[in-house]
């Protein structure tokens, strides 16, 4: 299965937490999306399909 992760063709990630592992270890500060949807947390583990666009999102703290 191929998804787009931010912007580039992925493989071998079949879930939202999959996507955002992918991206960060952080579990704090993070915002999904699924074809311009947001997931919200509680729908992580939700599986994603062929094709999908995922776009995973941290909070960066600057002064």
């Amino acid at each position: 299965m191929k998804i787009e992760l931010n912007g580039e063709a992925r493989e071998g990630i079949t879930t939202v937490l999959d996507a955002i592992a992918a991206v960060t270890e952080a579990r704090r500060g993070i915002a999904a999306a699924v074809n311009g949807e947001v997931v919200p947390r509680s729908e992580w583990d939700r599986a994603l399909a062929d094709g999908d666009a995922v776009e995973v999102l941290t909070a960066t703290q600057g002064g």
